[in-house]
């Protein structure tokens, strides 16, 4: 899916992942966050994460992200809750970007592990800009069970990217962290972070019918419709895990 089908289809979303708002409080209230911390947030999307905890905890965020439709959207986020003064939004390439090592309190990933080509990889580059007493975020799919082998081709996902809940803890120790804590999408926050999408890109078909990108846009609106409905609801599930670096 390219960067600008991901700028049409989420085009109406506030928060680009499955969580609800009431989880994405839940959230903040569990990781302990004190005021003035520094949080680094790595494909920060629309920015939401960020600007809530600014208003809400006093973090002091940077947000990095490679659309320039994201992060104006963030931006008018960050004023809407007049938090401006309180981050820096990115244009970069989150997978490279560089900042002052270990000098954030949190560093966040939320549902972009593909910037370090799967979890693991994606830990590492996170490390590097984290505390060592310092906590990370990572949104990530797990598998609720095993799936036949063609939901990997119907969902779009290479065999092995993903693994159970007990693996994912399993991966986070391998790469050096401790699992601390999760919140998980449900049912109905996927559904709404999926399904909602459909409406959006029907919109923007209808609207814009000779566009070059119409015919590619109309064959994911089916494919990601059938590809839920078929595969994802029963067997992918989404959650953000907390984790700390292990001791020594």
């Amino acid at each position: 899916m390219s960067l600008r089908f991901h700028e049409i289809a989420e085009s109406n979303h506030r928060t680009l992942n499955p969580l609800t708002d009431e989880k994405l409080d839940l959230l903040g209230r569990i990781c302990r966050i004190a005021s003035g911390s520094r949080q680094l947030d790595l494909a920060c999307g629309k920015g939401e994460l960020l600007s809530r905890w600014a208003a809400e905890y006093g973090v002091q965020g940077v947000g990095v992200d490679i659309s320039k439709v994201f992060l104006e959207a963030a931006r008018a986020r960050a004023d809407e809750l007049s938090v401006a003064d309180q981050l820096n939004l990115v244009e970069a390439d989150a997978a490279t970007y560089e900042d002052t090592p270990e000098s954030f309190d949190i560093v966040s990933c939320i549902g972009a592990t593909w910037i370090g080509d799967g979890l693991q990889g994606t830990l590492s580059l996170m490390r590097r800009h984290l505390r060592p007493n310092g906590i990370a975020l990572v949104g990530e799919c797990y598998w609720i069970t095993p799936p036949p082998q063609e939901a990997y081709e119907t969902l779009g996902i290479a065999d092995g990217l993903f693994t159970s809940l007990a693996d994912t803890a399993d991966r986070f120790e391998d790469s050096g962290f401790e699992l601390l804590e999760m919140v998980l999408a449900d049912q109905d926050g996927w559904d709404r972070y999926v399904a909602s999408q459909w409406w959006t890109i029907s919109d923007w078909l209808r609207e814009n019918p000779d566009d070059s990108d119409a015919p590619a846009m109309r064959d994911f609106l089916t494919q990601a419709r059938r590809s839920h409905l078929e595969y994802g609801r029963q067997y992918l599930g989404w959650g953000v895990f907390v984790a700390r670096p292990q001791l020594p």
